[in-house]
């Protein structure tokens, strides 16, 4: 009796109940999603509602049981479950079938996998582990690298052996921790100046300047790392000598550049590249000499976008798979191919647009009820609210995973330890990444990569495996709440 109130007083119900409320809604969706006229009935264990709470009810089955282990164990063996994971993720193309140019799946029997999911859960276990030891400081470059290279390493076998990128993108969103624990910004500016320069490659890579300048991707990108780091040696230095010194040794390039193109035929981006790398030793040199490391970060910042620039155009042709190409295309405005790789986005926005303030009503939709959404019980679920619950329905939605992902800071705030309060924000930093990710691809915002909407969308495996999450986190941080309940009853 004493052990059973031990779990019971522990339990964090808001969680739970946030939980519930959400996959319950997705589940009236999921029928809404796949409602035909000869096959009515919700209960029908044959369709896919019916398939969906029986899996609902297998994930409250498994978070009970995952709650009924010692919550130490998953502190003590979390590199054993991260190796056997990775193993797992490493042999998975060798027997998994190819799925839309994908080798991300395994399946036994009836049972289909996604060795990806898993290592999900257990990759930030691994990070949780790590970065929870005594003396861990995310500012030191070995504390720094080590978890780095826990998120790199799935992220490499998925995208390159399983040819999955949606999956693989999910374990930035670890990222989150990182901030947590102090981690300096320039690593977020890195993010996003990879996103923007990225755009820029891919989006005027083939548009030719005149005379021979190179193309507009090229010049623009090596201009924009140029004031980027400009602008950051002004606000963390003042140092406006630094704005002289860059900006001559750009325009000395490109005059350079210019002159002996009068004779022979330059190639332009390497006199950009040229000026990217006259531009980080001068800023390694004022860090070496005044003993200061933000300029050894700008420096750092300017040659990996460098790097970066010159690597756009291999991985977009050669890594990526030519669907994913054709979305990202398509999301740019390179081409239209509105019944092609477009055809799911503008179906989706249509469904949701006619769903205006108030939506037209539970299984009242069109788009949906038509199937004219593809994937719209799995992926694209959303679309199926915005019809059907209007605008009032996705709003509601949203401030419901708002709820969930707040109130997961919040457990993780509460902990005395740092394994738990680490592995809560992993888990907080999944949720919110899968709901932006699917509604921002969803709303033509994002490319379209197949990310699921937790909880909400159709399919056994991302449920199982983000409740299981959830479980892990519910129980290695219910210690806390239960200690703090005794305390009060004493």
């Amino acid at each position: 009796m004493g052990n059973n109130r031990s779990i019971i007083s522990g339990i964090d119900w808001w969680t739970i109940g946030l939980f519930l409320v959400i996959a319950l809604f997705g589940w009236l969706n999921i029928y809404g999603s796949s409602y035909s006229f000869d096959q009515t009935s919700i209960w029908d264990f044959s369709n896919r509602a019916g398939k969906q709470l029986v899996w609902i009810a297998t994930a409250v089955v498994l978070g009970t049981i995952i709650l009924m282990i010692e919550e130490k164990a998953y502190d003590v063996l979390g590199y054993v479950f991260y190796g056997a994971m990775i193993l797992l993720l490493i042999i998975t193309p060798i027997f998994a079938r190819d799925i839309k140019g994908s080798l991300s799946w395994l399946t036994i029997g009836p049972i289909s996998l996604q060795p990806a999911e898993f290592a999900k859960c257990f990759t930030a276990i691994a990070i949780a582990k790590f970065m929870g030891q005594y003396g861990y400081k995310v500012r030191d470059l070995r504390d720094l690298i080590i978890p780095f290279a826990l998120i790199g390493v799935p992220i490499l076998i998925i995208m390159i052996a399983q040819r999955e990128t949606g999956s693989a993108l999910v374990f930035l969103s670890f990222l989150l921790v990182f901030y947590r624990q102090g981690m300096t910004g320039y690593v977020l500016g890195w993010g996003v100046a990879s996103i923007v320069l990225f755009i820029l490659v891919i989006r005027f890579g083939e548009v030719a300047l005149p005379i021979g300048l190179g193309n507009v991707g090229s010049l623009v990108s090596t201009l924009l790392i140029h004031a980027t780091a400009i602008g950051v040696s002004i606000a963390k230095e003042k140092d406006f000598r630094s704005l002289v010194i860059i900006s001559l040794g750009v325009l000395a390039c490109y005059g350079i550049g210019l002159l002996l193109n009068i004779w022979i035929q330059i190639n332009f981006n390497y006199i950009g590249i040229a000026s990217l790398a006259l531009t980080a030793i001068y800023l390694l040199v004022q860090s070496i000499k005044n003993r200061k490391l933000s300029y050894g970060w700008i420096a750092g910042f300017v040659l990996f976008s460098a790097v970066l620039c010159q690597g756009c155009d291999y991985a977009f042709h050669n890594i990526l798979q030519r669907h994913q190409r054709v979305r990202i295309e398509v999301l740019l405005g390179m081409k239209d191919d509105p019944h092609g790789a477009g055809y799911n986005v503008n179906q989706s926005l249509i469904a949701i647009g006619s769903g205006q303030f108030a939506g037209k009503g539970f299984l009242q939709g069109t788009q949906t009820k038509l199937k004219f959404v593809p994937e719209q019980d799995t992926d694209f679920i959303f679309c199926t609210v915005g019809e059907e619950w209007g605008f009032i329905g996705s709003a509601g939605l949203l401030l419901l995973y708002l709820a969930l992902i707040l109130r997961i800071i919040y457990i993780a705030e509460r902990q005395r330890d740092k394994f738990s309060m680490i592995y809560a924000y992993c888990v907080a930093g999944i949720l919110l990444f899968h709901v932006t990710i699917n509604i921002g691809m969803v709303l033509g915002l994002l490319p379209v990569i197949g990310i699921p909407l937790p909880f909400f969308s159709y399919g056994g495996t991302a449920l199982f495996i983000i409740m299981s999450c959830m479980g892990i986190m519910l129980n290695i941080s219910r210690q806390t709440l239960y200690n703090k309940i005794k305390k009060l009853e004493e």
